[in-house]
């Protein structure tokens, strides 16, 4: 992959526009362009957020030990997920209500992830409809990301109509069932949810307005929040989803082996290792310190994704070498868009492949398939 390819490298990136480099510097400038509230709910974790420190520092308590003289000339990061290929083993992770950082919201991410072939992963409670989304960028891979609704009919029909709009899998999380204890929400009593702000692919949803009582903006609210967390969901609720799509379904949110193993026998096609960025249950396992029990539980049989905690390229490929197959970047692209629209995640997702690539070759390993010649040890 070169420069050629759409890449931009450090000497040539910033001569109209000054672009951030660092996760910090990102974070800092899509802290000056957000509302406080907004900003506030995207970078903040549950509880005191020991959850979120230990995702990040647990990066630092894994180091790599690189091979030599290796011949890395033939570098190729390319993934194959469910069929389909992509250049780089990134995704945009699922994050709602992504007006939060920029007006045109997730209409802006989906087309940065369409040009630069990566997946887009498209949350319920997002500031556009599936639809909308799906018309933004059609030539570009979508995946709907689903929060099972009390109301099992509105998640099937919000998974038939994201089949329907072109979508290629279903990522289902199950560390949702109430929402984490915010203790930077509760302060500043802001909740974007209560404000309507993720209400898009439920008012659009036939399912979801034929249940309600009246159509006025507080009942939609309240049906919304009701509906939204979901105390019983289980593996049966899973088991009748695979009766209802053709897509592929992957569990977003495991990070217990025998959670993986279970989610084995039901069938499941995917799994997706993650806390949830640290913002459900505090006091929870490094997202990185689960993933290699995991792996070692999956056996390549289904592919095993990762979010929670990639700040960098160097992240990602410890998370690859710990068995990942693909890797979701979460807050760094948001706050690419808070910063600078589009061309922001655009920036946000070049910089991730360029230093992954860099760092793949400087580890001795000159494709992918040959990750396992990293090896990793306890710093």
């Amino acid at each position: 992959m070169n420069q050629q390819e759409g890449l931009l490298s450090v000497e040539t990136v910033g001569k109209e526009i000054h672009f951030p480099l660092s996760f910090e510097e990102w974070e800092q400038k899509a802290a000056g362009m957000m509302q406080p509230g907004g900003y506030g709910y995207a970078c903040s974790g549950a509880g005191r957020g020991e959850t979120g420190r230990r995702n990040e520092e647990a990066f630092g308590k894994w180091a790599i030990v690189p091979r030599m003289l290796s011949d890395v000339s033939s570098g190729d990061m390319s993934v194959t997920l469910f069929g389909r290929t992509y250049k780089t083993p990134f995704l945009l992770a699922p994050i709602g209500m992504q007006k939060l950082a920029h007006p045109e919201g997730e209409l802006a991410s989906v087309k940065a992830a369409a040009n630069l072939n990566v997946p887009f992963v498209l949350s319920t409670v997002a500031s556009h409809s599936i639809e909308e989304v799906a018309a933004a960028a059609p030539t570009g891979s979508k995946w709907f990301q689903l929060y099972w609704s009390n109301n099992e009919e509105i998640s099937f029909s919000m998974v038939e109509r994201a089949e329907k709009a072109g979508y290629e899998a279903i990522v289902v999380t199950v560390d949702t069932v109430r929402t984490g204890f915010r203790e930077t929400d509760i302060r500043s009593e802001f909740s974007p949810l209560t404000k309507g702000l993720g209400k898009a692919n439920y008012v659009s949803d036939p399912a979801f307005m034929k249940a309600l009582k009246s159509q006025d903006d507080d009942t939609i609210v309240a049906s919304i929040l009701e509906n939204i967390q979901t105390l019983s969901l289980h593996w049966r609720h899973i088991a009748k989803l695979k009766e209802r799509t053709n897509l592929p379904i992957l569990l977003k949110g495991i990070l217990h082996p025998e959670d993986a193993q279970t989610a084995l026998e039901y069938g499941v096609d995917g799994i997706i290792v993650s806390n949830h960025g640290g913002r459900q249950l505090d006091g929870v396992i490094g997202a990185l310190d689960a993933l290699p029990s995991i792996a070692e539980t999956v056996q390549k049989r289904i592919p095993v994704l990762f979010d929670s905690g990639i700040r960098r390229g160097t992240d990602a490929v410890k998370a690859l070498a710990l068995g990942a197959d693909a890797v979701l970047i979460g807050r760094p692209f948001l706050y690419g868009l808070a910063a600078h629209g589009q061309q922001g995640v655009e920036k946000v997702i070049e910089d991730f492949v360029r230093e992954t690539e860099i760092s793949l070759s400087l580890s001795g390993v000159a494709n992918l398939s040959q990750i396992g010649r990293i090896k990793m040890v306890r710093a």
